[in-house]
């Protein structure tokens, strides 16, 4: 009799709150989040229009209602023998819907988002202009780094071919018992020498041909002096067969 009568310790009766670690202060923020959500509501309605949301409110109504009877336009178009709904026209191929309006709000002037609109497609076709200018400017100069690299390599092979020629030259012509060089620049002049007499000397021989010049007329004479072919290093027998 005193089990029947004993209260059972897992029924929602005994528990009546849920105290599980947490809940109490998650149920206080949910309760004033919707209370915040509760009070913007209250606020939106009692909060006075502007007169540009009154006008847009009106306007969209109006726009977004059929024309009725009381608009005169409409009735002439019923007088005669339009129907509501039918496309204008004599064959209805006409617009069914009036035609719809653009409504400026801003303050700008007519034809100012065209101007607007130009503006920015000329600032974007400057800047395209501007970038390819500079890319052009850019291939250029890389151009004429390789045309000036390309040269400069030529004109060290011209020099060391001209070093060649000139060694040649000098034993050629000591083995002719020759003392002193047609020209100054026909051999390799000592490196402790003077530079002041080194430029002395190229004023009165002529300084002023170019490596590829001094190299054709050094490789000119080796063929008529000598019988000799700097470029393919063979002695002939006469002039005429030292042309290879």
């Amino acid at each position: 009799m005193g089990d029947e009568e004993e209260e059972d310790y897992m029924s929602d009766l005994f528990i009546k709150e849920d105290v599980r670690p947490g809940v109490p202060m998650v149920r206080r923020v949910r309760e004033a989040l919707q209370k915040e959500e509760k009070q913007k509501e209250a606020n939106e309605k009692n909060r006075q229009k502007s007169v540009k949301e009154e006008e847009k409110e009106r306007r969209d109504l109006v726009l977004s209602s059929a024309l009725g009877n009381e608009n005169k336009g409409f009735a002439l178009l019923l007088k005669m023998g339009y129907k509501s709904g039918q496309a204008l026209g004599k064959s209805g191929e006409g617009i069914v819907e009036p035609i719809p309006l653009n409504i400026k709000t801003g303050r700008s002037g007519l034809g100012h988002e065209e101007f607007k609109k130009r503006k920015a497609e000329e600032k974007l076709e400057n800047y395209r202009q501007k970038l390819h200018m500079k890319k052009q400017a850019n291939e250029q100069a890389a151009d004429q780094f390789r045309i000036r690299f390309k040269n400069k390599q030529e004109e060290r092979k011209m020099e060391g071919d001209l070093r060649k020629s000139q060694r040649a030259c000098q034993q050629l012509d000591i083995q002719k018992d020759i003392e002193a060089p047609k020209e100054i620049w026909y051999w390799l002049q000592p490196e402790e020498e003077d530079q002041k007499d080194e430029e002395k000397d190229d004023e009165c021989t002529g300084s002023d041909l170019s490596v590829s010049a001094k190299l054709q007329i050094l490789t000119a004479y080796l063929r008529e002096e000598h019988f000799y072919c700097i470029w393919c290093g063979t002695t002939f027998e006469d002039s005429a067969t030292s042309v290879c």
